[in-house]
């Protein structure tokens, strides 16, 4: 293939995935908000805790196997194996079940335990109970992205997840309104039900779209010997990733319990404290969150693309396509994280129409840069076979995010888990960003490349906040679509104006 081409299709892949992305958390946010004033804050906090124990189950069946399939199967693609590259996603989809379902049957039988003494509440109990039947599902549909993902084909992966939302929100729907009359525990149980329904509607797409891609690879006439110890690679691979993620998820999980715990010996109920718990975690970060789509699309392209180029020895390429996207990730967030900060309240009232919510997004707006940073370098580096870096890094932030809920949260409540958040996602930040640094040989320039857009950023939508704020009777909507379109055309022409950004480092990044 040859590097027109290549980018063509990499600016193509990246178009559809940002647009994916962000059509579904818009999607997701608006499912969230009808959710959470039908079935109230308190059954969204719970929720999120069932979906903590969600994650870590799905962690063994999925996490990792995407990176491992998309690494082997670019390298077997790049020299035109087709029988390497189908033995590598056979044999991924077989541990994938493997583990599922030994997953599977743990979570079941423990399903009244992890409840009540786990969670802290037995009307988790149901749920938990109808959550393993997704997980095998789950595993083959990670190991076949992952293989689309190396074909540079997200097309599949686009749609299908366009039509897992859409089968969760319509059977979710159905479900919640049938059941709402029984509790909190049976509404946990119905949205429960509609996750897993969608991940299995999924697969089965899926699956039907691989069997008929996989003919294509009869155009494949390099190596025909398939490659030799594939588990051992694929293994090699995928355990530190899953390991990490899974400790990772355990400690997250275990943080997700201890939050609201804590929280309730700080002058808060049970119930108030889990209502808050899932004001931060189910609507104030999503939103927070929303704006980084283009981000994650091209951390996700990025593994093969790196991938392909360490194999071929092209450091150069590696070097310069840190070094950019560290500077795009940084740019973005800056300007978002400012307009969160100016308008966060707002934004909060309007989509959740929770004065509450709006106060967190503005609170938790300046760690905005720091959550991408570390999000598209955790992706890189995993491109970049430094999977043992990121599982320590992650670990430790969780064990130090863990003592600390326990120490600061009985004392300060929200403020402290505020707090916590700043530090740890600082942490996390630094430690990948230096480690991707010094792997990749990129370098930053810090005053024009990161505090002078920060400044700017802040700058631009101070003033255009000072110009909207005079007209009398603007409503929440128009004000926050008049910042916006003042605020990130003028961050643009400081940027270009002050040296920041030029047309080299557009094309740059393309390349």
């Amino acid at each position: 293939m040859g590097e027109g081409v290549k980018k063509t299709l990499f600016i193509k892949n990246a178009v559809i995935l940002t647009a994916t992305s962000l059509l579904l958390r818009f999607i997701g946010i608006i499912f969230k908000v009808w959710l959470a004033a039908l079935i109230g804050s308190e059954a969204i906090g719970l929720h999120q805790l069932i979906f903590s124990v969600y994650l870590l189950v799905s962690t063994f069946a999925s996490s990792g196997i995407v990176t491992a399939v998309t690494r082997l199967c670019a390298e077997e693609l790049a020299l035109g194996s087709k029988k390497g590259t189908l033995k590598i996603l056979r044999r991924s989809v077989e541990l994938s079940l493997i583990i599922a379902v030994i997953s599977a049957v743990a979570v079941y039988c423990g399903a009244d335990f992890t409840a009540e003494k786990l969670l802290g509440d037995p009307r988790a109990a149901a749920a938990l109970k109808i959550l393993p039947f997704s997980l095998p599902f789950m595993g083959i549909c990670s190991c076949i992205k992952g293989y689309f993902i190396a074909r540079r084909r997200v097309t599949p992966n686009s749609a299908v997840q366009i039509a897992e939302q859409v089968i969760r929100i319509v059977v979710t729907a159905v479900l919640v309104k049938k059941f709402i009359g029984r509790g909190i525990a049976a509404c946990c149980a119905a949205v429960t039900a509609g996750d897993i329904i969608s991940e299995i509607s999924g697969c089965v797409i899926l699956c039907l779209i691989y069997s008929a891609d996989k003919r294509r690879l009869n155009a494949l006439l390099g190596r025909q010997n398939p490659p030799y110890k594939t588990v051992a690679k694929i293994l090699h691979i995928s355990v530190p990733i899953t390991l990490g993620k899974y400790l990772n998820t355990l400690l997250r999980t275990a943080e997700n319990i201890l939050v609201p715990k804590n929280l309730s010996k700080f002058r808060l109920s049970a119930s108030h404290a889990l209502s808050q718990f899932g004001m931060i975690k189910g609507m104030a970060l999503p939103v927070l969150f929303f704006p980084s789509a283009v981000l994650s699309a091209v951390s996700t392209l990025l593994i093969p693309e790196i991938s392909e180029a360490l194999a071929k020895k092209q450091n150069s390429v590696v070097k310069t396509a840190a070094c950019n996207i560290l500077k795009l990730t940084a740019v973005i967030a800056f300007i978002f994280s400012a307009v969160f900060m100016v308008a966060g309240e707002k934004i909060g009232v309007l989509i959740y129409k929770e004065r509450d919510v709006g106060f967190l997004i503005k609170a938790l707006s300046p760690i905005v840069p720091f959550m991408y940073l570390d999000s598209i370098c955790d992706g890189i580096l995993k491109g970049l076979d430094q999977q043992v870096f990121t599982f320590r890094t992650a670990i430790s932030d969780s064990v130090i995010r863990i003592i600390l809920i326990i120490i600061v949260l009985p004392k300060f409540g929200m403020a402290g888990f505020i707090g916590i958040m700043y530090f740890s996602n600082f942490l996390t930040c630094a430690l990948n960003v230096g480690r991707l640094l010094k792997v990749s040989g990129a370098g930053l320039k810090v005053l024009r490349e990161m505090i002078l857009p920060l400044i700017s950023a802040f700058a631009v939508t101070l003033l255009a906040n000072f110009l909207i704020k005079p007209m009398s009777g603007i409503s929440s909507p128009l004000y926050i679509i008049m910042l916006c379109a003042i605020s990130l055309p003028g961050y643009i022409v400081i940027l270009f104006l002050t040296g920041t950004l030029r047309r080299e480092d557009i094309l740059n990044v393309i390349r």
